[in-house]
C-alpha cells in the first residue's frame, strides 16, 4: 500500500485517467464496428472522415498506438471503397 502522499495521488490520478481513457477507447472501437457493419456506400462514406478523426485523436493523445490508428483506418477506407 501507498504511504507517501505524492504516491496516494498518483493512484488517483491513474485510476482517473485509465477511465478516461478506457472510456473513449471503447467508444472508438464500437464507431469501427459499427462502420465495418454498414452496407450501404454513401453512410459508410459519410462516417468515415469522423471514425478516422477519432482514431488519429485517440493516437495523438497515445490511448492508441499511432500504427494501430493506421491499420485502422487503412482497413476501414478499403471497406468504403469496396462497397
Amino acid at each position: 500500500m501507498a504511504n507517501h502522499q505524492s504516491s496516494e495521488k498518483r493512484i488517483r490520478q491513474t485510476e482517473k485517467r485509465r477511465l478516461h481513457n478506457r472510456y473513449y477507447a471503447k467508444t472508438a472501437r464500437n464507431a469501427v464496428r459499427k462502420l465495418r457493419a454498414m452496407t450501404e456506400k454513401e453512410t459508410a462514406a459519410d462516417l468515415l472522415p469522423k471514425v478516422s478523426a477519432m482514431l488519429d485523436k485517440l493516437a495523438k493523445k497515445h490511448i492508441i498506438h499511432k500504427n494501430k490508428a493506421a491499420n485502422l483506418k487503412s482497413s476501414l477506407a478499403l471497406h468504403v471503397n469496396k462497397l
